[in-house]
């Protein structure tokens, strides 16, 4: 937070910044942890002309979490009352989150959460803890952040309320007057006008419309709208877009680069993909092979501190949800000038690797490059031509490079089983496709198909980015590197302790190798245990983010990697373009790390941030999409696995990937055990709810707005 600057100009001869000293000296000393401000007013001495700047002083150590005022005009130091100043970082309708600038989260009840919102400034003092994390109680509000909520209009005896996605149980009272026009049902944005001391008490009035809280397009709307993802660009970035754009890729664009384009170079993505950034090369050598991976040379258009990359780095990432995504950089860089589209000369920054027959790195080498790919590579089409399925017409498509697709099957295997070799955890995760009508209605969710196609290229990236970070690392320059850390003590600690009530045994160790994490699911792999434990250790990990210091990839198995080849859709990429670029024109180790030192750590920690973002967003629209779809499955019974136990029930997903919760009080009557985090129990009966165990349900409601889902099990009759 910005603090303000003290008043510096006297009256009364005593300054406002002379006066924050004695009110910390004085309230340090005092032999109570709270003094009644009238006792510190006058121990500092405030005269009748020196009130203003003691107010100034007094205003200021409370927006620092210097100094807090508790009820009956009584005044103490945080520090002495353990009192941490902090900003509100998420919030639901029963409880929010408030991470200190100690860097330590507080679960805080809503009860105790004072009201405050996202962004809003607090201190927070501890209360005992349920769960022996973190607990706290909002006691101040220092500086308001956000004003807006999201939520869906409804209307009680004739009076309109916002029922809010988050903050409140609670109706909140819509002032209309300093409204527009809305309707019942409508998905909103409103903004507060009055705070009251509980969340339900603010009033507020609606500022925008989405349209219907039925329909999942106009919820995403919603969630784009609170969480500040910009759907439409500045016009002063568009303008360089466009001038890019019209400049076209002239042959002095070739200057000082290695002309590719008589190599059989070609892109492999979805087929509905219009950003094309990454594409391949591969030659059997005599000691294995040679990769070429070469990405669109974003760098070269996107200069430092420009409109476009001020914005992109704001943005982070692009951000995919249903069958949209909002770019990191506009069309006429993502779909065109930057797209690696066939049978056109694109600038490409283009990375060779010599693997040899086991696939380990010999040797590697960057540089700038001019490329022409020889076809759209489609994953669907060459998954039919590794399986011998294809159609004539996909044959002759890729007739010109269909030996090199043979070639590549060939390394991926050996990467693949390279990848096995040292041990990296092979963990099964499900992504969902949404499929999206001609209304912007979801009519069907399936899981997403990866074939082996998907595979090659997956491989060929993580070399190429291995490669970029080994490249860093030597030159010993400042850089963005992909990390992931181990996993918490705590997680492993519970993993270690869940494992036998499975039947399996935790491999003994004193630090958590991914050995051993391979080691749980390979015990497990085949039997019906399988799912419930990859669940288990896949919750286990941390979180992968970026950093300026190369602390390697738990999940990789890798002491280097970075994120290289997607600079069209992630700024991280974009940025290790840029400090590569410099170290291939020559400039030496001191003026790199002078030049991009600062560059790399506020790209790294934007970039960690802005992912984030991008997950929620993803995550909260997709649920609502999901919600939409299974309205037209209400009443219908499926089969589904049990995939998280909780205290108040289990959640159950379908093979589609949909998941529901079925809440304990819909459970069979009786006594229910929890036992965290695998199982509930009926105590009488012994009838046991586990992670990963089948069950049958009903799909029973849907709420599309806040994209819930609630599944009953479907007991036969005669056992109701």
């Amino acid at each position: 937070m910005a603090k303000k600057k003290a008043v510096t100009k006297k009256s009364g001869g005593i300054t406002a910044e002379s006066y924050k000293k004695k009110i910390v000296t004085f309230l340090n000393t005092y032999d109570k942890k709270l003094m009644p401000l009238s006792e510190l007013e006058s121990k500092c001495r405030t005269k009748k002309q020196g009130r203003e700047n003691f107010i100034t002083a007094f205003d200021q150590l409370r927006t620092e979490g210097v100094i807090i005022m508790k009820k009956a005009m009584k005044v103490g130091l945080c520090s002495r009352l353990n009192v941490q100043p902090g900003t509100v970082s998420r919030l639901s309708r029963t409880f929010g989150f408030v991470m200190t600038d100690s860097g330590t989260e507080y679960f805080v009840p809503g009860k105790c959460m004072l009201g405050a919102m996202p962004g809003d400034r607090v201190l927070v003092g501890d209360i005992p803890s349920r769960s022996g994390e973190p607990e706290g109680e909002v006691l101040d509000i220092i500086e308001l952040g956000s004003s807006q909520l999201t939520g869906r209009i409804e209307s009680v005896d004739g009076t309109p309320y916002l029922v809010p996605d988050t903050a409140s149980k609670n109706h909140i009272t819509i002032v209309t007057g300093e409204s527009i026009k809305f309707n019942d049902g409508d998905k909103a944005l409103a903004e507060i006008v009055y705070r009251g001391r509980r969340h339900a008490e603010h009033k507020v009035k609606i500022v925008s419309v989405f349209g219907s809280s039925e329909q999942a397009s106009a919820c995403a709307a919603s969630i784009l709208a609170i969480h500040g993802a910009e759907t439409e660009f500045p016009e002063e970035v568009l303008r360089e877009a466009r001038k890019i754009e019209e400049g076209g890729v002239q042959e002095y664009c070739f200057n000082n680069r290695e002309d590719l384009r008589d190599m059989d170079i070609f892109t492999i993505d979805g087929a509905e993909s219009k950003d094309l950034d990454d594409a391949v090369s591969v030659e059997k050598t005599g000691k294995g092979w040679l990769l070429g991976v070469h990405i669109a040379d974003v760098s070269h258009y996107v200069k430092g501190n420009s409109a476009l990359d001020k914005e992109a780095m704001k943005r982070g990432t692009s951000i995919y949800y249903a069958d949209k995504v909002i770019p990191m950089l506009p069309k006429e860089l993502s779909n065109g000038i930057c797209s690696l589209n066939p049978d056109e000369d694109r600038l490409t920054l283009s990375a060779f690797m010599e693997l040899d027959s086991e696939g380990g790195i010999i040797s590697y080498r960057f540089c700038k490059s001019v490329i022409r790919s020889r076809v759209k590579g489609v994953y669907s089409e060459i998954n039919s031509i590794l399986s011998g399925s294809a159609s004539p017409e996909i044959k002759e498509k890729y007739a010109q490079v269909t030996d090199k697709i043979t070639v590549m099957d060939e390394l991926a295997d050996v990467l693949i089983a390279k990848r096995k070799h040292r041990n990296a955890p092979d963990l099964d995760t499900t992504e969902s496709k949404l499929i999206i009508d001609e209304n912007g209605v979801c009519c069907d969710v399936v899981p997403r198909e990866r074939g082996k196609s998907e595979r090659i290229i997956e491989e060929f990236m993580l070399t190429a980015n291995e490669a970029a970070a080994k490249f860093a690392r030597d030159k010993k320059v400042p850089f963005v590197y992909r990390i992931h850390e181990a996993p918490p003590e705590a997680k492993v600690e519970a993993l270690h302790e869940l494992l036998p009530k499975f039947g399996l045994e935790c491999p003994h160790f004193t630090e958590f190798k991914p050995y051993h994490a391979s080691k749980i699911l390979e015990s497990a792999r085949g039997t019906e245990k399988y799912e419930a434990i990859n669940l288990m250790v896949l919750r286990s990990m941390a979180k992968a983010k970026y950093s300026p210091e190369p602390l390697g990839h738990f999940g990789l198995v890798l002491e280097d990697y970075a994120h290289f080849t997607s600079p069209i859709r992630r700024y991280p990429d974009l940025a290790i373009h840029r400090i590569i670029t410099d170290i291939l024109a020559g400039y030496d180790t001191q003026w790199l790390a002078k030049r991009y030192a600062g560059f790399a750590v506020n790209s790294a920690e934007r970039s960690s941030a802005a992912e984030i973002k991008a997950v929620t967003i993803e995550r909260e629209c997709e649920d609502c999409y999901k919600a939409e779809y299974m309205k037209a499955h209400i009443g219908e019974s499926f089969e589904a696995r049990i995939s998280s136990v909780t205290e108040f029930g289990f959640y159950a997903e379908l093979p589609n990937t949909v998941e529901g919760l079925i809440h304990i009080r819909t459970l069979p009557e009786g006594e229910y055990e929890y036992s965290e985090p695998v199982s509930l129990t009926e105590t009488h009966t012994g009838v046991t709810y586990s992670l990963g165990q089948t069950v049958r349900i009903v799909c029973a409601a849907v709420n599309v707005s806040d994209g819930i889902i609630d599944f009953v099990l479907d007991i036969p009759e005669q056992e109701k």
